[in-house]
């Protein structure tokens, strides 16, 4: 087991149905640990890095506008296993196919406005963490309740080295 960081994107949409609370809740209470949170609009260079993968599709420019269309709430969480964690936290892309009990599945109805974006991989989450966050921004501390939501045997088998 590994302790992980994370990035997660609360989108436009999360922010303008009041959300955002409801959704830092979540993780919150599943016990992992906030070490990075502001409020950013993001900038086209931003948003060309972040869906390179998609910049030259035609639907690109919906998600720019979309994503552009108010403030973001960017986080970045850690705890073990966090970034497979966290994604399953955030059901699948297709929120209208979402599970009950996921975040887009209990908020979401589209898959384009599915309130939440979180990193597929350690790999990715180190990206996108670094494209989102300043060093100086991202927080250590010990966090009290760790005792709490993981066994002895677990946080012995957790690597010191933090992987994001």
């Amino acid at each position: 087991m590994h302790i992980e960081q994370t990035l997660v994107i609360l989108k436009p949409d999360c922010l303008q149905r009041n959300l955002v609370g409801k959704v830092i809740e979540r993780f919150e209470q599943k016990g992992f640990k906030l070490i990075g949170i502001k409020m950013m609009e993001l900038s086209d260079v931003i948003l060309e890095e972040h869906y390179s993968h998609v910049k030259d599709k035609p639907f690109f420019p919906k998600i720019k506008s979309f994503m552009q269309s108010s403030p973001c709430v960017v986080l970045a969480w850690q705890g073990i296993a966090a970034v497979r964690v966290v994604r399953q936290l955030c059901g699948i892309t297709k929120a209208r196919d979402a599970n009950p009990g996921t975040i887009r599945g209990d908020f979401a109805l589209s898959q384009q406005y599915n309130i939440i974006h979180a990193s597929d991989s350690v790999e990715t989450a180190k990206t996108e963490i670094k494209r989102l966050f300043k060093d100086a921004e991202l927080f250590s501390y010990q966090k009290i309740d760790f005792d709490f939501t993981h066994a002895d045997d677990e946080r012995a088998l957790a690597d010191d080295e933090i992987t994001a």
